[in-house]
């Protein structure tokens, strides 16, 4: 059996099987992780949620921000576009949204020793408390109510953990921290405005990525995340770092985890996306 983690496939859906069949991905014995970002951008979205679905007893899934989209504009929340189409007006939208609400925010093996979150996990959480607020915010979408929260985590939140502040606020923050951080402030304000990659300059002005952050809370496991297409393949002994921009035309990358030197495998991306970054 193997491990692979592959970074945000966002619709790519041509990459995603080109990927699968360079590492030679046979779900009845090997397990994906996903960083999330399944969807949205790219050309086959509903294709690619329908196939990882397919397979979903072989994968594990953390939800990113796109994800969340996708479910709100199926709640109506926000709005549709051209490439998410296709998801809301298929006749299986209700079983696969259903599905997507009931996946992770946070996927930890101890065996492994590694976690899996889409944009990481905030410089205030130890693994303890990133375990915890993620099970808070994945009851809260897996419940009755999660239209009626989710309207609620789109308005404007906090950008620092607070115990102090409102439970709404609380959901915010760690929602963001999970799908949304890349900077952080040296007192651990996170900068969710910033897309760019790590810079010398922005350094200078007190933002580093959030793995970088002074005094960072010590996780036991490496951390697996995407979500940063600009600060691309990154690896260190702390975190494994998956994006690698495919939907703007570079490459999407698999990592196989259970070796115990990452096995790095990467394709290239004909543009199936916009012509931005981001």
């Amino acid at each position: 059996m193997s491990v692979w983690a592959i970074g945000d496939i966002q619709g790519c859906y041509g990459a995603f099987m080109q990927l699968l069949e360079e590492i030679a991905f046979d779900p009845k014995k090997d397990r994906l992780w996903l960083v999330g970002d399944l969807v949205n951008r790219g050309e086959g979205s509903l294709e690619t949620l329908e196939y990882i679905y397919s397979i979903r007893e072989s994968v594990e899934v953390v939800l990113g921000n796109h994800d969340i989209s996708l479910i709100a504009a199926y709640y109506g929340l926000k709005k549709s576009n051209p490439t998410i189409d296709p998801i809301l007006n298929s006749p299986r939208a209700a079983e696969l949204i259903e599905w997507l609400r009931h996946q992770k925010f946070l996927h930890t093996d101890f065996q492994l020793g590694y976690c899996m979150a889409h944009a990481g996990i905030s410089p205030e959480f130890d693994l303890g408390m990133a375990m915890m607020y993620a099970k808070r915010i994945e009851e809260k979408l897996q419940s009755e109510e999660a239209a009626a929260w989710l309207k609620k985590m789109f308005k404007s939140g906090i950008n620092r953990f607070n115990r102090d502040s409102s439970k709404i606020d609380i959901d915010r923050y760690i929602v963001s921290a999970f799908t949304r951080m890349r900077f952080c402030y040296k007192d651990h304000r996170l900068d969710f405005d910033q897309k760019g990659p790590p810079t010398d300059e922005l350094r200078e002005k007190g933002l580093k990525p959030w793995f970088e952050c002074e005094n960072r809370q010590d996780i036991d496991l490496k951390i697996v995340f995407g979500h940063w297409s600009t600060l691309g393949f990154y690896q260190d002994e702390h975190v494994l770092a998956l994006d690698t921009g495919c939907v703007w035309g570079g490459k999407m990358t698999a990592a196989r985890i259970d070796v115990e030197i990452p096995e790095i495998v990467s394709v290239s991306c004909e543009k199936e996306g916009p012509a931005a970054s981001g």
